[in-house]
């Protein structure tokens, strides 16, 4: 094989496979139909033509038909007046139309015949039309269907694909440790600041905690003694003044001794 015939082969080739992947079954379908109907169209045209040769035949057949019955009137007429040769002539020119009436009759039927496989195939032509109709609306359908089960198995493929799901992982993470970072600098904020005294405070506000819960434990097994209720001592605190003492309780303000002393 020459190269230039590989190379017409390749290109053909390719032009089907191109046609082929641009072919849209419900465009293609339709475009079917339109040039069915166009060919009916063609069709009652050429019918309408044949059935007007038939009729034209028709006529020309009646009208042989009805000249020879005219000439053989003549020939009749001739005979009551007594001219033989007359009545010959007439019956001569008789014969010459019932010639031309017998071709147009054979012509007529001929054509009839014609005319009536011509209306066959034009119902048949359109009741394959309106089959194609139906036949196209259910392919159509089946068509659309496919391709929506199609994309439905493109985008489950997709899915299979674990690359988003361990992208979402990923992210998961590093959210994760860039929390984690915040809350670390937060502390280390708070510890190198003055929020120091205010967590002792917080501290100090939480109450006796652990060693109270301790205390009521030894209580409840019999080796301490009760702890005190709110507001007594517990064992070893110092004891604290009174709030009326602590109330009377001023510091000199270094203006009034001034003023004492004047």
């Amino acid at each position: 094989m020459g190269i230039f015939s590989r190379l017409g082969t390749l290109i053909k080739s390719n032009l089907n496979d191109l046609i082929s992947k641009a072919e849209d079954p419900e465009k293609m379908l339709n475009q079917v139909l339109v040039d069915m109907r166009n060919q009916l169209i063609e069709a009652k045209k050429q019918v309408a033509v044949a059935i007007a040769d038939e009729k034209r035949l028709k006529k020309q057949l009646d009208q042989e038909a009805a000249t020879a019955q005219e000439w053989e009137r003549k020939a009749m007429l001739a005979v009551r007046a007594g001219d033989d040769g007359l009545a010959k002539e007439a019956l001569v020119r008789r014969q010459e139309h019932e010639g031309l009436a017998g071709q147009y009759q054979q012509q007529w039927d001929q054509q009839r015949d014609a005319v009536e496989k011509l209306k066959d195939a034009l119902r048949a032509l359109n009741a394959k039309i309106e089959e194609a109709q139906r036949k196209k609306n259910i392919l159509i359908a089946r068509a659309k269907r496919a391709e929506a089960q199609r994309t439905i198995q493109q985008t489950m493929s997709g899915l299979k694909d674990t690359s988003a799901f361990e992208t979402f992982d990923r992210m998961a993470e590093k959210v994760d440790q860039i929390e984690a970072e915040a809350e670390a600098g937060l502390e280390l904020t708070e510890g190198m600041s003055g929020d120091l005294l205010r967590q002792k405070f917080e501290r100090l506000e939480a109450g006796p905690g652990v060693d109270h819960a301790l205390l009521e434990l030894k209580a409840k097994m019999g080796l301490a003694p009760p702890p005190p209720v709110a507001g007594e001592l517990m064992p070893g605190e110092p004891e604290r003044p009174a709030a009326g003492a602590e109330a009377g309780k001023r510091i000199p303000s270094p203006l009034r001794s001034d003023e004492e002393k004047k």
